[in-house]
């Protein structure tokens, strides 16, 4: 009967199920092993279980308990040919007695599963759970010498029952993490028996309990409170005497003029507040291309994902060229102008060539852009640039639209500032507009400026 591999039926013969298990290479202790009841009833299972459930109680190795899973599997098709009446559909309180058996076999197999075990794996799998706790987590100074202790101590112990030397090479997360896995390792290939060698798995399985101890009580960056995490990390070590309040804001100013980029990223993300947010961003705005690091364009582009209008210009201060293709996708977003006249001179103080046709589209005649978005995208255009732009601006400057936007073609196509560009503006020396008879008289001196003198 031994790992369920024999008939269940031999159950009902007590001496010969005995000795097919013996033969089959299982454990003895069935001996004296509970026959199936010939006459199958409520009663007769019920008694049949109690007998495998004192079985299950003395098994003390897996052998035992696959003859007690056999057993079960035998009472199992029994219930299965039982005739055993069947409770009244319209009493919710008739009794059911195959439902209560079916409900008994499966609590006894449960505590099969429970009492199997501890196995080598297990071991394993712990150490590996806890060298994912020691890379993902972000210990404090503090924490990672308690991290370090917790890990060179298990691996001290472990080495008293797996043939492994896992000391970590220093103190680093990378060393801690590799020596845990090199003794997880050492576990899964020693082909620990849980039977014979369940005093090596129950001493390694101490020392994981420990190890996890030990990795509980480390501190970590989410255990203290936020200033404790600033201070920690030298957040207000700028601040003398100071007449700001609140401290963070303070210390804020200070870091803005000492061009302190990853100190700013630190307050935003630590500190939670509408008011301290607001701020963060602002500095960076000012700070521009000052600000702008690996850390903080990344940081940007995921608010900016969000449409975060805020995010938006101050890419467009920093001229992050990583913004492009992003900010690109909001041009024809004509449901949010308010969105649209962001990205439009974020892009266009970005310099992106890659704009130029989407910023174009918005001054066709059959765009349906807002009238207060156009003027941005064609001062965009001029901001980037890019000679492509001055067919579609000379269309809007030749066109009736209103003063703002010809105007502000005007002033794209001087910034522009090729000869066809200039002579664009320059031919409506007649225009009544002030607004871009300003233009027109600006692109005049620059023609002649650059003219050759004699």
């Amino acid at each position: 009967m031994s790992n369920g591999d024999d008939d269940p039926a031999d159950a009902s013969e007590g001496a010969d199920a005995a000795d097919d298990a013996e033969d089959a290479g299982g454990s003895t202790e069935t001996a004296d092993a509970p026959a199936r009841p010939d006459e199958v009833t409520e009663e007769s299972l019920n008694e049949y279980l109690d007998e495998i459930e004192g079985l299950l109680a003395d098994a003390e190795t897996e052998a035992a308990l696959d003859d007690v899973d056999a057993l079960l599997d035998d009472a199992e098709a029994g219930l299965e040919e039982a005739d055993l009446p069947e409770p009244d559909e319209d009493d919710d309180d008739a009794d059911d007695p195959r439902g209560e058996l079916e409900d008994r076999i499966a609590e006894l197999r449960d505590g099969v599963e429970e009492a199997r075990g501890p196995y080598a794996e297990d071991v394993a799998e712990a150490i590996r759970d806890a060298a994912t706790t020691v890379e993902d987590t972000e210990w404090t100074a503090d924490g990672i010498e308690d991290v370090a202790a917790a890990v060179e101590a298990f691996a001290d112990a472990a080495a008293t029952s797996v043939d492994v030397a896992a000391d970590p090479a220093s103190d680093d997360i990378e060393d801690l993490v590799a020596a845990l896995e090199t003794v997880a390792d050492a576990v899964e290939s020693a082909d620990l028996d849980p039977d014979d060698d369940a005093e090596t798995i129950a001493a390694l399985l101490e020392a994981t309990d420990e190890l996890e101890e030990g990795l509980d009580g480390a501190e970590e960056w989410d255990d203290l409170q936020t200033h404790e995490q600033l201070r920690a990390q030298g957040y207000y070590d700028v601040l003398g005497h100071y007449k700001d309040y609140p401290v963070e804001w303070a210390a804020l100013k200070e870091h803005e003029q000492r061009g302190n980029v990853d100190m700013i990223l630190l307050a935003l993300d630590a500190l939670q507040s509408d008011f301290m947010e607001r701020h963060c961003l602002e500095a960076l705005e000012r700070m521009g291309k000052r600000g702008k690091t690996e850390a903080s364009v990344s940081e940007l582009l995921g608010r900016a994902e969000k449409r975060d209008q805020a995010a938006i210009r101050i890419l467009g201060k920093m001229a992050a060229e990583e913004a492009t293709e992003t900010l690109v996708e909001f041009v024809p977003e004509e449901s949010n102008p308010q969105l649209q006249k962001a990205t439009c001179k974020a892009l266009g103080e970005i310099g992106a060539e890659a704009a130029v046709q989407p910023l174009a589209d918005q001054l066709a005649p059959e765009s349906e852009t807002d009238d207060l978005v156009r003027p941005h995208a064609a001062r965009a255009l001029g901001l980037i640039g890019d000679t492509r732009a001055v067919d579609p601006l000379a269309d809007v400057l030749a066109g009736d639209g209103d003063d703002d936007l010809r105007a502000a073609a005007g002033w794209a196509l001087r910034q522009i500032g090729t000869r066809e560009a200039l002579e664009t503006v320059a031919e409506y020396a007649d225009e009544r507009s002030f607004l871009v008879a300003t233009e027109v008289e600006k692109a005049e001196r620059a023609l002649d400026a650059a003219a050759p003198t004699a």
